[in-house]
């Protein structure tokens, strides 16, 4: 099992900016189309953004595309997910996993997932 560690989060004004990492603990992360997710309280947990083995493709869904931008170093196991023009709706907990697949767009029911890491965003 691949474990990940999520940092980053923290409590932002709107319009601020926030960058999260990712960091896996075994190469194998690097070898998949990797994810962000997000979780709100009392809502479901959502695809945020995706990007693929050699970041050639990425996936954003629609409320966040223009202000986030996936990118991922594989000589460090990471996934990192930068975020402009930060919105209240954006407060959710912030999850990273994978394998996804972007073409067509969907993830997995997984058994793993980190700690996440905590974005609040006030107007």
């Amino acid at each position: 099992q691949v474990e990940v560690v999520e940092t980053g989060g923290g409590l932002v004004q709107a319009g601020g900016s926030l960058r999260l990492s990712c960091v896996a603990s075994a190469r194998a992360f690097s070898r998949y189309a990797a994810g962000w997710f997000r979780q709100a309280p009392g809502k479901e947990r959502e695809f945020v953004a995706g990007i693929s083995v050699n970041g050639d493709k990425t996936y954003y869904m629609d409320s966040v595309k223009g202000r986030f931008a996936i990118s991922r170093d594989s000589a460090e196991n990471a996934v990192y997910l930068q975020m402009n023009s930060l919105k209240p709706e954006d407060t959710a907990v912030y999850y990273c996993n994978g394998p996804v697949d972007l073409v067509p767009v969907q993830y997995y029911g997984y058994t793993y997932w980190g700690q996440g890491t905590q974005v609040t965003v006030i107007s």
